[in-house]
Formats: structure tokens, C-alpha cells, sequence
């Protein structure tokens, strides 16, 4: 069963297959993975809900230990970094049409979301310095760097509440809420590492401000990129990142959408719980986001390894899978009568939910 569990995360791999081979082969190649992603799966994972059972006792602290997890996870850095020089190299072809080169940008900028964005962000939350290192490593391919700062020092404390900027309003729309949350975290990013460098007595204008460090790499490597490939490739480049940061921005608003935290006393919130985050079993997204779909344990213990997430029956649950509900969202009037609904089912429940 332990092995079995292992297998489906190594579907990673068979991403990065399409993806490459999309990148290699092109012309209509290129359909692979809008098909795969917003149209095969999401009606796959219509018809199944999802395994709700979580592992026993022993089997999670198996599950602990086993380095095997780690290196799948590990194990996405030096592939994601080998398709961002694959697309680099087949973008700076100038005999390629305009429209595979956008059909590139749009399966590189997948890339970015799916597998930079997505295993940075989990191992952002590992407590070594390597795994952090990794961290930064996969957030530079999509430019996004402040994402490791502010996520994990912004996003985790204030969740579900009005100072998070990645947790969506009630009624907000999505392309409204990408700009105030794609804006604001970056903002966030630059409060909380100047507040952590006067804390320390360390002057913000030096290589301590890690923002500022965060800066001056992706400028460098824009400008690398420039030299190497052309400031047309560099343009694609910019453009494929902004396709990953939508798509972890999409994320972001179909976790937390129209969840509040209740205010104590007018002043402080209550702890962070199951209620708080949007939940989903299905299958593919588990596996393809490595249980990122699993968000509510996710934030109720951020420590917790993602081969190790838990499922709650109290917990919000999605009618469909991440990719289903990122089709969803960008459909607003057809988001908001879906999921309007479902957070009105659920505020009827005895344990409730605040909303903004």
C-alpha cells in the first residue's frame, strides 16, 4: 500500500513527459496540455469524488520517514529548470508561428504553476536550509521569489481575514482579486522583511533584505536571459511566468474564497482551523499538486508533509477537482452561483463560518 501511495505522486513525471515533449515537438503537439489540464481532467474528475480516508497510525509514520517522498519532491527542481532552458532554446526559433509560440509560453507558464510554484511552496515550509534553497530555486523560474516571504509569513497568519491579500472577499471576483493579491503580497513581502531587519538591527539596504537580494537575482537573470536568447525570448519568458503566477493566484482564490475567521472582541482573530480553507479528495488534483488540494490540514498544521495531509469531514469541500474549480473561477457569474450556494450549505451548519 506504501509503495502504491509512493506510485501516483511519480505522475509528476509523466507531466514533465507531456510538457517536454509539447515543447520538442510543437505545432500541434502543443494542445496536449490545455486538453490534458482544463478539459480531460475536469470531466474526470466529475464523476469521481475522491478517496476521503486518511492513513492509519502506522502507516503515517511510515510514511514519515520515508525518504522516497523527499526525493520526488526533490527531484521536480532540476526537471522544472531543464524544461525552462528547453523552452528558452525552442522559443528562440525564428521559424516558429506566433501561435506556437504562444501554445510554448502557455505550456511553459503550466510548468511554472504546476510544478515551480506548487513544490516550492511545499518545500518552503521544510525547515532546512537546502530544501529552502530549492525553494527559491523553483520561484525564480517563474520570477516570483517574495512568494517564499510573504506565504509563509503573511499568507499563514493572516489567512481568512481582510489583511491577507491572497485570501479572496465574498463576492469578489476573479481577475479583480489578481491584481489586489498579485500587488499586495509583493508589498506584503517588502513590510515583513523590513520589519524582520529591524528587529535584527540590520540595515534594509543590504544583502540581509532578502526582497532586495530577490530583486537583483531575477533582474540578473532576465538580463542573462537577453544576452543569451534575445529580449524577445526574455519577453516570452516574462509572459510564461505571468501564465504561473495566474494559475498559483487562480489557486489561491478557489482555496480561501468567501472564508473569514471571526473577530474576537473587535481586535483579534480566532485560531486558524479546518473551517478555513477549501477542501478536495479527487484524485488527479491530489496527485498532480501533490495533495496541495488537501488545504485545510495544510493550513491547520503547515508543518505537516504533504504525503501526510489529512482529510476532515468538517471542513469545506469542493464540488470538483483544482482543475475543474480553476475552470470554474474564471467564469465568475458561474462561480458565484456555484459556490455562493455551496458556502450558504455550509454556513448553515451548526459549526458555521464567518464571511467577509
Amino acid at each position: 500500500m506504501s509503495r502504491l501511495r509512493i506510485f501516483k505522486y511519480g505522475s509528476v513525471y509523466l507531466n514533465f513527459l507531456f510538457i517536454s515533449s509539447s515543447l520538442l515537438i510543437g505545432g500541434s503537439a502543443l494542445l496536449l496540455i490545455p486538453f490534458y489540464l482544463f478539459i480531460l481532467i475536469p470531466v474526470i474528475e466529475l464523476l469521481f469524488v475522491g478517496n476521503e480516508g486518511n492513513m492509519g497510525k502506522a502507516e503515517e509514520e511510515m510514511a514519515k520517514v520515508d525518504r522516497k517522498y523527499d526525493y520526488i519532491l526533490w527531484s521536480i527542481v532540476p526537471m522544472q529548470w531543464a524544461v525552462m532552458f528547453l523552452f528558452l532554446n525552442r522559443v528562440a526559433d525564428g521559424s516558429l508561428a506566433w501561435w506556437e509560440v504562444a501554445g510554448m509560453i502557455l505550456t511553459f507558464g503550466v510548468s511554472c504553476g504546476v510544478h515551480g510554484i506548487n513544490a516550492a511552496h511545499e518545500l518552503g515550509h521544510r525547515n532546512t536550509w537546502y530544501e529552502q534553497l530549492m525553494s527559491k530555486m523553483l520561484l525564480l523560474t517563474s520570477l516570483y521569489q517574495h512568494f517564499f516571504i510573504e506565504h509563509n509569513r503573511g499568507h499563514h497568519k493572516n489567512v481568512s481575514t481582510d489583511e491577507d491579500a491572497a485570501s479572496a472577499k465574498y463576492g469578489e471576483a476573479l481577475y479583480t482579486f489578481w491584481f489586489r493579491s498579485i500587488i499586495f503580497s509583493w508589498v506584503s513581502a517588502w513590510h515583513l522583511e523590513g520589519d524582520r531587519l529591524k528587529k535584527d538591527k540590520q540595515s534594509f539596504w543590504s544583502l540581509h533584505n532578502e526582497m532586495l537580494v530577490f530583486q537583483i537575482i531575477e533582474v540578473s537573470m532576465l538580463i542573462g536571459i537577453a544576452i543569451i536568447w534575445g529580449w524577445h525570448v526574455t519577453l516570452y519568458f516574462m509572459a510564461a511566468a505571468l501564465v504561473g503566477i495566474c494559475l498559483l493566484e487562480t489557486v489561491n482564490y478557489i482555496e480561501h474564497y468567501g472564508l473569514r475567521r471571526k473577530k474576537i472582541d473587535g481586535e483579534y482573530y480566532d485560531k486558524t482551523q479546518l473551517a478555513h480553507s477549501w477542501n478536495s479528495n479527487h484524485p488527479i488534483g491530489r496527485m498532480m499538486l501533490i495533495e496541495l488540494t488537501r488545504h485545510s490540514d495544510h493550513h491547520y498544521l503547515p508543518s505537516r508533509k504533504y504525503q501526510l495531509l489529512r482529510n476532515y469531514e468538517n471542513s469545506p469541500q469542493m464540488p470538483t477537482g483544482y482543475p475543474g474549480m480553476i475552470i470554474l473561477a474564471m467564469l465568475p457569474p458561474l462561480w458565484f452561483w456555484v459556490m455562493d450556494k455551496k458556502i450558504a450549505e455550509y454556513k448553515a451548519k451548526p459549526e458555521g463560518i464567518a464571511l467577509a
